[in-house]
């Protein structure tokens, strides 16, 4: 009844709010241009031609929202459940469509981010700022057609900017709550021959307790974060050019050694570098009917975690950790697209990458010393994939796309898709579903780890969805609707025995969205998911993600100067593990649910100077997003913003 009521409400908001079935904006000459995004077909292609569900964020909205973390940037975004074991700098993964955390593919600049030393080769959000993104797309359901293992659930893509025009930039100084500080500085520029775009940000805070202060525990855990990132394009003639990408990541983060009471640890500290790399070069030949993309992408993650003894508690036992994960992925891939006519493009695409880990780690314990070290292993993945984009009648658009993986150990993996959208031009509607196969490649800990099994095979997923878009008011508004079913099956599972092929599960919902500008200085965003995933060997629900999730975004100009921005979201009631010492078991909570209030302002002070303001957790709202965990509550920034330009 409680659902019933809920989606009745829903779809009474709907009929009245509107993310255009076919997008269009403005340029600032007044030209109407097609929002196109990247991450669905792996070439430029307009919104209302992709049957694949895909959420964008801009580099405009990031900016109104006055975010710093690209975690907090996503708390709003549907079908996306993010948890986080403590304050800024704890490790924070994200599910898609109620997936597991390491069925989320993470690409920045076209380069693979997730960390292949991590026991599901995750990608941990915590230390990626907001630095230098151009846009952020979400694609949603199973997507190992176009991008192998990993994207299960689906894929986060993170564009950063180019630079262009005359030689600009920018300085920022951002204070607040917590004793928090930011700065950060960059410029670029370009032409028709050169582009380049460059700078740097540090940012430092007291934090928060990583371990719940419900439970008693009340030494912050501190943060510090350096960012240096870095983009250049050559274009020597009309039909070649060529592109670097870079980005390091130093982080240095005080944590505490668990949940629950007595955790307050203040010698806990982990320090992370990143550095991803890329390089590409594109050629134009027969008249731009072939092009081809040869890169090599490079990512490196090197984290080490101390743990020196402490008194802050003689009754509870010390332990002393030294710990060390390094974790680096070499990949080359080749894109050929034919543009066959124009309502055909082929793609076909070869990639070959390395996975290399090794790890240290020496514990003692009132037990005894724990040692559990393991040397460097690799693994290697070659695939092949072919894509085809059909357009008819400027109404059908339809992507079909296999692919053939090769791993040296678990052997070949077929995968394949089909997404399909049709445009109905008299009523503004778009009908849109996608069918698709996915698989995720046992990692090198779940292969070659002590408890690893090197007879391990990859896990497999089927998965469809089916949505309708309405563009209303002369496409001023739209709303929209879509189901999914996504089937998972030989999960990897950590027992007694170690890793094996044992789980299956199945996760089924809904996303509504709507967007809406009744005005040129008004601007709304809403959305709506609806997760049920479940466990089929247990019957019980996977846990952490949430039944219900409302992401509300309001963007209002003023006096031609200003914005304020609001962010509303709600996350339901899920369910968690929490461990029993007692009995040394599991055992399951139910999380309520919460509601966060982030309001923003900024003003042009002068074209050179900008001021903002937000506040983060308004009505100071109590809550776990991972049982025993702290979160942050109300919480004030400020600062200033000053820009450069024909420098």
């Amino acid at each position: 009844m409680k659902n019933r009521f809920i989606a009745a409400a829903l779809f009474s908001v709907l009929c009245t709010m509107t993310n255009p079935a076919f997008a269009e904006s403005e340029s600032a000459e007044g030209e109407k241009t097609q929002e196109v995004v990247v991450t669905a077909t792996r070439l430029e292609t307009p919104t209302r031609e992709v049957g694949s569900s895909i959420t964008v964020i801009t580099s405009e909205q990031i900016e109104k929202m006055q975010k710093t973390s690209v975690v907090d940037v996503l708390k709003t975004a549907p079908a996306l459940d993010i948890n986080q074991s403590g304050g800024p700098g704890a490790a924070a993964s994200i599910l898609i469509r109620g997936a597991k955390s390491e069925h989320t593919l993470v690409m920045i600049d076209g380069i693979e981010a997730n960390d292949p030393i991590t026991p599901g080769r995750t990608f941990n959000f915590a230390h990626l700022s907001v630095d230098n993104i151009e846009r952020i797309e979400i694609l949603r359901g199973p997507q190992s057609t176009l991008y192998g293992s990993d994207a299960i659930g689906g894929v986060i893509n993170i564009i950063t900017k180019r630079g262009k025009g005359a030689p600009n930039g920018f300085a920022s100084l951002e204070g607040g709550s917590y004793g928090s500080f930011r700065g950060a500085a960059g410029g670029g520029g370009g032409n028709e021959w050169i582009q380049y775009n460059m700078g740097f940000s540090h940012s430092k805070t007291d934090g928060i307790s990583a371990a719940s202060e419900r439970d008693g525990n009340v030494e912050r855990d501190a943060y510090k974060n350096s960012t240096v990132y870095g983009t250049m394009g050559l274009k020597p003639t009309d039909y070649f050019d060529l592109d670097f990408s870079l980005r390091y990541i130093d982080a240095d983060t005080n944590g505490d050694i668990g949940a629950g009471v007595g955790s307050d640890d203040p010698n806990y500290r982990t320090l992370s570098q990143q550095l991803l790399f890329r390089t590409q070069g594109r050629l134009f030949l027969f008249d731009d009917l072939w092009e081809q993309t040869v890169g090599f992408s490079f990512t490196d993650h090197d984290q080490n975690t101390n743990n020196d003894y402490d008194d802050t508690d003689p009754e509870t036992p010390d332990s002393f950790l030294r710990s060390s994960y390094k974790g680096r992925i070499f990949k080359f891939d080749w894109q050929n697209n034919f543009y066959i006519h124009d309502t055909n493009i082929a793609t076909f695409g070869i990639e070959t990458e390395e996975d290399q880990g090794e790890s240290s780690y020496y514990e003692e314990t009132i037990y005894g010393p724990y040692i559990n070290d393991f040397e460097n292993k690799t693994a290697r993945t070659t695939a092949y994939y072919l894509q085809d984009q059909i357009k008819l009648w400027n109404a059908w658009f339809t992507t079909v796309g296999v692919r053939f993986d090769d791993h040296d150990r678990f052997g070949t993996e077929t995968t394949y898709r089909i997404a399909t959208a049709y445009l109905v031009h008299q009523t503004g509607t778009k009908i849109k579903g996608s069918y698709g196969t996915g698989f995720k490649a046992p990692t090198l800990l779940q292969l070659y780890s002590y408890w690893g099994n090197e007879n391990l095979g990859p896990e497999e997923s089927t998965g469809w969805d089916f949505g309708l878009e309405q563009s209303l008011y002369g496409n001023r508004a739209s709303v929209g609707a879509t189901w999914f079913y996504n089937e998972i099956e030989n999960l990897i599972q950590f027992d007694s025995s170690g890793y094996n092929n044992v789980g299956r599960a199945v996760i089924k919902g809904a996303e509504l969205y709507a967007s809406a500008r009744p005005a040129g200085n008004l601007d709304v965003r809403f959305s709506y998911t609806y997760t049920n995933g479940k466990d089929l060997d247990t019957a019980e629900k996977l846990i952490r993600r949430a039944d219900n999730k409302f992401g509300f975004n309001l963007d209002y100009g003023f006096m031609e100067k200003g914005n304020i921005h609001l962010e509303i979201v709600y996350i339901g009631e899920r369910d968690d593990l929490v461990f029993d010492p007692f009995t040394y078991e599991s055992v399951l909570v139910r999380l309520e649910g919460y509601t966060l209030v982030n309001p923003a302002v900024s003003y042009q002070i002068t074209d050179a100077v900008q001021m903002f303001f937000r506040v983060d957790n308004l009505f100071n709202r109590d809550y776990e997003a991972i049982s025993g965990y702290g979160t942050v509550g109300i919480s004030a920034y400020g600062g200033l913003r000053f820009n450069f330009k024909g420098m």
